[in-house]
């Protein structure tokens, strides 16, 4: 059975001093909860850079080489109409649909990758929601969730988030 336990801080200065302290005291199953982005969060909880800008370049160049390759043949192969003894395929009549058809791939590959595989979206569910503290996270108050899958360790997780600075701490078992 999981068990969650939450600090509550006032100050995002003190949220994040406070997950760099607790990652260099080797506490595992850190994560943030805020209104907005908290700059240096990610660097205290020292999280490997994202691989969305990655998908987004594959996705576009992808995009591009398809909706190009796809207009050459149309209009050079199956269907060329020679008008205006124009060349069966000319370069720069098809740069509009070429850069399209890159964003729509690039837009589509990042958000469906994003969602599905980064996010692991959907999840319409999380244990740390049971709590009625824990609204605040959403309004104005910046929290610390420690996940542990053992009993023993939570008081001493409690006392590790109280000497760090959190003015109110809770445990949330999750329910099976």
């Amino acid at each position: 059975m999981k068990r969650y336990v939450l600090g509550e801080f006032g100050e995002p200065e003190d949220c994040v001093e406070a997950l760099r302290k607790l990652h260099e005291a080797g506490v595992q199953g850190l994560d943030a909860y805020s209104p907005y982005p908290l700059h240096g969060s990610d660097e205290a909880l020292e999280l490997p850079r994202s691989k969305v800008p990655l998908v987004a370049l594959t996705g576009g160049v992808f995009g591009a080489l398809g909706g190009y390759v796809m207009q050459a043949w149309m209009n050079g192969v199956d269907f060329a109409i020679n008008v205006g003894n124009r060349p069966p395929h000319g370069f720069w009549t098809n740069i509009p649909i070429t850069f399209e058809s890159g964003v729509l791939l690039s837009v589509l590959s990042i958000f469906f990758s994003a969602i599905f595989y980064f996010f692991a979206l959907p999840r319409p569910y999380h244990p740390v929601f049971e709590s009625e503290q824990f609204r605040t996270a959403s309004l104005d108050a910046f929290w610390v969730s420690i996940e542990t899958e053992e009993e023993e360790p939570v008081a001493d997780l409690e006392e590790k988030l109280r000497s760090t600075g959190a003015r109110r701490v809770h445990t949330v078992v999750e329910s099976a």
